[in-house]
């Protein structure tokens, strides 16, 4: 059984990686939206620029790219239920402190929460901007700059570490990283959708 299972987490992450620049756009709209994948996005950069030096910036551009649609279709959903219904969603002292941040410091909040990872709350901090109606524009913009300079770091640090993360992913511990990392995904999306559900019926009441 858990032959199976190792084999079957294995294969979804493989399959992604056989996608190419496809992967990481599919992957971050995905992440940047609705669901928890966390480091997903940052993971498969590294492994996709590990395999095939030559494409980073298209692996970067993709990625990026990806990021930003992900937030446009957050956005949509955020701005349309604006304060009401971002209040629904967190207590009201979180509600009051993000208020008061995205009045003064809004760009510089999208731009941390591009930049740092997880635990950062970066969907809770991109629905703040969209419910405070930060320009859509500009959120985009902003987003898509932020996110091309942390994949480009990261596609760099693949460039140099690149024989040590492909020696890494051939190895069993691996593959047990990728299934509690799939699981966890599975999980934490679960929930989040969940969530999602719930606010939107509370804001259509």
């Amino acid at each position: 059984m858990r032959t199976i299972v190792r084999i079957f987490f294995r294969q979804m992450f493989l399959h992604l990686v056989q996608m190419g620049a496809l992967g990481p756009l599919l992957l971050g709209i995905l992440d940047s939206s609705f669901l928890f994948v966390p480091f997903g996005n940052d993971f498969l950069l590294v492994v996709l620029t590990s395999r095939d030096r030559d494409h980073l910036p298209l692996y970067v551009l993709s990625a990026s790219l990806g990021s930003t649609l992900g937030v446009l279709l957050l956005d949509l959903v955020c701005r349309k239920g604006g304060q009401e219904g971002l209040k629904r969603m967190m207590s009201r002292r979180r509600f009051e402190y993000l208020k008061a941040k995205m009045a003064t410091r809004s760009t510089l909040a999208v731009v941390i929460a591009c930049l740092a990872p997880p635990p950062f709350p970066f969907t809770i901090v991109v629905a703040a901007a969209s419910a405070f109606q930060y320009a859509r524009s500009r959120l985009l913009t902003v987003v898509f700059l932020a996110r091309a300079v942390r994949f480009t770091l990261l596609g760099v640090l693949a460039l140099w570490l690149g024989r040590h993360i492909l020696r890494i992913i051939r190895s069993e511990e691996f593959n047990w990283i990728m299934i509690g990392f799939s699981v966890l995904c599975v999980v934490g999306s679960t929930i989040q959708l969940f969530r999602w559900v719930q606010r939107s019926r509370l804001v259509a009441a």
